[in-house]
């Protein structure tokens, strides 16, 4: 687990001297199989830039733990939950 998320520094950054640096952060999507209402079993997932995934629980938004998955552990989950 990891804190509420991470951001992502432009790599068009200067190596040592950060002032004009830009960092974007990974936008939370929340799953299509959720209501429109808050749905108390939904999860959220972004992907990072490295191509892995983080998933949490959209009901606890930046108080819930955020589980870092391997794109193959990722689509397992999506598999399973079928």
């Amino acid at each position: 687990m990891t804190g509420y998320g991470s951001w992502r520094k432009s790599t068009r950054s200067a190596g040592q001297d950060d002032s004009n640096c830009v960092e974007c952060r990974s936008t939370w999507r929340k799953s299509t199989r959720s209501g429109a209402q808050n749905d108390s079993s939904c999860v959220e997932a972004r992907q990072q830039h490295t191509g892995d995934f983080q998933v949490r629980d959209s009901k606890l938004g930046h108080d819930s733990p955020i589980f870092n998955l391997t794109t193959p552990d990722f689509k397992a989950l999506l598999t399973s939950a079928e």
